[in-house]
């Protein structure tokens, strides 16, 4: 047996006995189960292909079984999970966010990062030989055949709803020249967006040697989202993408939260068995916007994603944590007061009737007398056990020099007078 045949049959035998697993726990199978809290509406159903031909019966989940929604953090199953606001990036919830894991699919957030940040929507690439669909390992593909010619942005639909792997390859060999050539695109870019312990090995994440986190994963999602149109494609359930011949190739979102979980947005879903079963889910509800990434799950992974992100909604509450010119007293520099307030607005969202608490930081290394305006520490705000984020202490006023008997030298008396009007001037910019 071929190499390539070798890998591709370990593949397709390893995914069906995982989606055996998710229709076990689907259907409360070998999973304890858990409090039914929600279904809008079951996705329709999604036939898998099979060895030799055919399909199976679809493997997702109709329900999903989450406790009530309360203000303590939820008990969950996967390996590895955070919790953030989709806008600010303030952490809610982590278990173990820094721990390195293979991420399947989801490698696939930063193949779509890199497309649409250097590509037009409506650019179009021949497809090659390599990324014909017969020559991609995995189950999951869109169908592709050499010579194509393909919009991009339809092969952003196939390979964010859909997973396929053919489009990964097509955009890889279409941006990098090489598929290797675009990896070491996805691994610059990942130091690029301080993604500390991410290595990219592939455009699909099938590989299984390439490796992320739950924070990362995270903030690469948070950076995606700020790009134009990537909400709106990894928020549809379904899409057509034109086929050379025939009828219109119809591809589905596997995020089945997009069916049962209200408000949900986004993103993506991803399993080998090295990566066990992953999502990075985004939800919204009022002015609050979610983000949960969930790795390393025996079973599958929605229910738990919906458990943080109903924790986040109930336990939460979106507040001005600070104003800028907010001031803040005086602080002592070199045995001197001097007078401080916020030099920029903060929200963020907080556990409800819970009181925010002030941290003054100033720089030791700045001395007297420092510049109005000048920044010379931090103002962080924190809850018990939760820190919020941070903002500038500046300066808004400096005590004039001590007068000096009989009046002083006339130049010591001028900057005494220079000192309280500007004094008076930038404290008045911050009323």
């Amino acid at each position: 047996m071929s190499r390539a045949r070798s890998v591709r049959t370990r593949a397709v035998v390893s995914i069906l006995v995982s989606l055996w697993a998710v229709t076990l726990v689907a259907a409360g199978g070998p999973i304890a189960p858990r409090t039914v809290a929600q279904t809008l509406e079951p996705p329709p159903p999604t036939p898998v292909p099979v060895p030799g031909g055919g399909t199976s019966p679809s493997p997702f989940p109709s329900v999903l079984r989450t406790p009530a929604p309360g203000i303590e953090p939820p008990e969950i199953r996967a390996d590895s999970a955070i919790l953030v606001d989709l806008d600010t990036g303030q952490t809610l919830y982590a278990l173990n966010p820094r721990l390195e894991m293979p991420i399947a699919s989801l490698t696939k957030i930063m193949t779509a990062y890199l497309v649409m940040t250097r590509t037009e929507p409506r650019e179009t690439l021949i497809v090659g030989e390599n990324a014909a669909t017969e020559q991609v390992v995995g189950i999951s593909n869109l169908g592709l055949q050499a010579g194509e010619e393909i919009r991009i942005q339809q092969l952003l639909y196939a390979l964010m709803l859909q997973s396929a792997n053919d489009a990964a390859v097509a955009v890889a060999q279409h941006l990098g020249g090489t598929v290797e050539g675009f990896v070491e695109m996805m691994n610059e870019t990942a130091v690029d967006l301080g993604l500390a312990r991410t290595r990219f090995a592939s455009p699909n994440g099938l590989d299984d040697s390439g490796y992320s986190n739950a924070r990362d994963l995270a903030r690469l999602t948070r950076a995606a989202y700020d790009i134009p149109g990537f909400a709106g494609i990894v928020a549809t359930r379904a899409h057509a993408i034109p086929a050379p011949d025939g009828d219109a190739r119809i591809v589905q979102n596997r995020n089945v939260l997009l069916w049962l979980y209200p408000g949900a947005i986004g993103v993506k879903t991803g399993f080998t068995s090295a990566a066990g079963f992953c999502i990075v889910a985004t939800a919204v509800r009022g002015n609050e916007r979610l983000l949960a990434v969930v790795l390393g799950e025996p079973g599958e992974p929605f229910s738990d994603a919906a458990a943080l992100m109903n924790f986040g909604f109930a336990a939460f509450e979106r507040r001005a944590l600070i104003s800028r010119g907010r001031a803040l007293g005086t602080v002592n520099i070199d045995g001197r007061d001097v007078s401080v307030a916020a030099g920029a607005s903060l929200e963020g969202l907080v556990p409800a009737e819970t009181r925010v608490r002030r941290t003054i930081e100033v720089d030791p290394a700045v001395r007297f007398p420092p510049g109005r305006g000048q920044v010379i520490g931090t103002v962080a705000l924190s809850v018990p056990g939760l820190a919020l984020g941070e903002v500038p202490l500046v300066v808004t006023e400096i005590p004039p020099p001590p007068p000096l008997q009989e009046g002083g030298s006339w130049w010591t008396r001028a900057l005494g007078s220079v000192a309280r009007a500007g004094s008076t001037l930038f404290g008045a910019l911050f009323d």
